[in-house]
């Protein structure tokens, strides 16, 4: 069963955090933080990783420790679930469309984590979420799952639409590449024998 549970806990934050990646995209998700709780929900949905996230966080300082430790605590969950990756699909790409926004995410799930993140917001915030922790997150999850991951948004105006094209693309790039290829069940989709480092 490709299934972790990780749990973060720091004088700012209480973080637990479980994934299936067998799963059917369903989702039990509680930060505190509405318009955040929402890109969650959508990363299970359109990845169909099962995804519950409990977090307690010092929201009273402002939303940077609880949204960046759900992004730590998610990424070590992936991490670990998927144990020694024999048989994932291991690369995925998708374009992502959100009505006049466009995001392009790539991802390889390689042992080497690295990020490009190349979206522009015009705004500082949407409701009370601030624009700058979308790539906070998206670091955040890629450097603890050991991933290298590329997300642009082409275009696109709406500052909502431009950050859920980019969760969105997130989660069906993750579902692509965390899927069992049948016809290497067995192997591990690398010439060095080993993803991880």
């Amino acid at each position: 069963m490709r299934q972790a549970a990780v749990t973060r806990k720091t004088k700012e934050t209480d973080i637990t955090v479980s994934v299936d990646l067998d799963g059917t995209g369903r989702s039990d998700v509680s930060t505190g933080v509405g318009f955040f709780d929402h890109m969650l929900d959508q990363i299970a949905r359109h990845s169909l990783i099962d995804l519950t996230v409990k977090a307690e966080g010092d929201l009273h300082v402002d939303f940077h420790h609880t949204v960046e430790d759900v992004g730590i605590a998610f990424g070590q969950a992936v991490r670990r679930a998927l144990g020694d990756c024999k048989g994932i699909t291991r690369y995925a790409d998708v374009h992502l469309p959100m009505d006049e926004a466009l995001a392009r995410v790539a991802i390889d799930i390689s042992g080497r984590p690295f990020l490009v993140f190349d979206a522009k917001f015009s705004r500082d915030k949407i409701g009370e979420f601030d624009t700058e922790l979308v790539e906070e997150w998206f670091r955040a999850f890629a450097v603890n799952a050991g991933v290298t991951l590329h997300v642009t948004c082409l275009y696109g105006s709406n500052n909502h639409h431009i950050a859920e094209a980019a969760f969105k693309g997130l989660a069906r790039a993750l579902g692509s590449a965390v899927a069992i290829d049948p016809r290497r069940a067995d192997a591990v989709p690398s010439t060095k024998g080993s993803l991880g480092g």
